[in-house]
């Protein structure tokens, strides 16, 4: 198993490639279930994760071309096209690897009238119910079975459309429920919907397929439903989650950072809560400029639904502040089991006292190096921040799960002046 080692104490600085959202971009894949013509999607991530997804889609008679092999380049371009479904059953196999294999459940079931998808996995982080995404699609005329661990959903003739009310903001469900409802009979309409900015990119991405959205960026989305899709090309947006991770880097190494191809428009309270702790942001005419300005110091944060503070930044935000001075409070409001990465960091010297969904973080004069391991996405790139800034060599384990989430992650770091490198067991 691959572990990688970080001998910390380096200040970063230099310009830093973003990478293509992996949120987005397996928001959108999917998406090629709807039509029987090519979807091209532009600035893909070399990740685990659309790997995974692709073999997935590759399932239900999906086809997938990609350009820029180049090892050397960032980014790729896919073409997936579903000229026929063959297969409308999603199996355990597949499902059981990644969350969003949930996602061609919306799909499937608009384009063929039925689907049968395998209860999800992904990162062991709490529990994450299907229940909305069940829920929402009921609304639009489904008719939902659980049976073996599987969810079956059904609309003979086609969904006829309707309305849902999200109980509480959910994003996945949003998305699921968005991709059924475009090839509806009728009207849609989705209330209190997530409003994040890869549902932005899902809506444009839609319709520049054919479909009829209104209300994109809003918590309520009116969808007219159209008897089929079109291809076409679509760029996957930046990844807000890697600029925000990358951003925590420049601060807890005491660096300067230009995030190329980042835009600040994603990361408002992200950024808000950096510039709080002390971190200077700035636009560049390629993407975002970060640096530490006059020392860290400790903040409150809560991490909410868009637009409030992410929970995918939390673990991140949480290394930086480890190094900050005085205390920190942050608050989990989104899962109830993610603070997993707490006894890592503490492993490395940290100060951090957990009481339910609140850790109060007390800022440490320093990180000391050590052995851990990862235990999700979030909580490794966690450990890599408190590795750069740790005195020694950091060793991480199971950083398959960084492979699932950040593209080329030490080759970008070691290209800033992190002092980086992978160790594969072979």
């Amino acid at each position: 198993m691959d572990q990688i080692v970080i001998r910390g104490g380096r200040t970063l600085s230099g310009s830093l490639q973003i990478s293509g959202a992996k949120n987005a971009a397996l928001t959108l894949m999917p998406c090629a279930l709807l039509s029987e013509e090519p979807l091209t999607l532009r600035n893909l991530p070399r990740l685990a994760d659309i790997d995974t997804f692709g073999h997935l889609l590759n399932n239900h008679g999906v086809s997938t071309t990609i350009e820029g092999t180049n090892p050397d380049e960032f980014g790729r371009v896919m073409t997936l096209r579903a000229n026929r479904i063959t297969s409308t059953v999603a199996p355990y196999d597949i499902v059981r690897k990644m969350r969003a294999s949930i996602l061609v459940l919306g799909p499937l079931l608009a384009r063929a009238g039925e689907a049968t998808v395998s209860l999800p996995g992904g990162c062991a982080i709490g529990n994450r119910p299907i229940d909305l995404h069940l829920k929402a699609l009921e609304a639009l005329g489904a008719t939902i079975e659980l049976a073996a661990g599987y969810v079956k959903a059904t609309a003979k003739g086609g969904l006829p459309g309707g309305r849902y009310v999200f109980p509480m903001v959910s994003v996945g469900a949003t998305e699921n429920a968005l991709m059924a409802a475009v090839l509806a009979k009728g009207e849609s309409v989705l209330d209190n919907a997530a409003r994040e900015p890869e549902i932005v990119d899902l809506c444009r991405c839609l319709i520049a397929m054919g479909a009829k959205i209104d209300g994109v960026g809003t918590e309520r989305l009116t969808i007219q439903g159209v008897t089929k899709l079109h291809g076409a090309t679509y760029a996957v947006m930046p990844d807000r989650i890697e600029i925000g991770s990358y951003a925590c880097a420049a601060a807890i190494t005491g660096g300067t950072l230009e995030l190329l191809g980042a835009r600040e428009d994603q990361l408002g309270a992200t950024f808000a809560a950096l510039r709080e702790a002390g971190v200077a942001i700035g636009p560049t005419a390629r993407g975002v400029s970060v640096s530490r300005a006059n020392g860290l110091h400790g903040v409150t944060v809560s991490t909410a639904p868009y637009p409030g503070f992410p929970t995918d930044m939390q673990a991140q935000f949480m290394a930086m502040l480890c190094v900050a001075d005085g205390a920190s409070l942050l608050t989990e409001t989104i899962f109830e089991n993610r603070y997993m990465h707490v006894p890592e960091l503490s492993r490395m010297g940290a100060d951090i006292t957990v009481r339910g969904r609140s850790a109060v973080v007390r800022g440490v004069p320093k990180l000391v190096g050590a052995e851990v391991m990862a235990t999700d996405l979030r909580a490794s790139m966690s450990l890599v921040l408190a590795g750069l800034a740790a005195e020694g060599e950091t060793v991480v384990s199971r950083v398959y799960h960084l492979d699932r989430g950040y593209e080329r992650l030490e080759e970008k770091l070691s290209g800033v002046g992190a002092d980086i490198e992978r160790i594969s067991d072979g």
